[in-house]
């Protein structure tokens, strides 16, 4: 099997800077594992969205679209949860 390639966009950078350090490899990890699963059990669809999905890390939500055709996933934003679905 091919493996997805992980695209970020720029403002997850800036993301991760406001998430405490002792969750970001846990969170880089669930990243990782979404080019060989791209929906792994965890994962579920936004509703009301076309191909975003979003993974739950603990309290933290990664906010991805994920491509089947191009063999892509995108990710969009890493927050908290009570502020990760504002403004979709």
């Amino acid at each position: 099997m091919v493996p997805y390639s992980l695209t970020f966009k720029t403002g997850v950078e800036k993301d991760l800077r406001k998430i405490p350090n002792g969750l970001i490899p846990r969170i880089l990890e669930h990243i990782e594992n979404l080019s060989t699963n791209p929906i792994p059990r965890d994962t579920y669809k936004i509703a009301g969205a076309e191909s975003l999905y979003r993974i739950r890390v603990g309290e933290y939500r990664v906010i991805c679209q994920i491509l089947h055709g191009s063999r892509e996933v995108i990710v969009f934003y890493i927050r908290h949860r009570s502020v990760a679905y504002r403004g979709m």
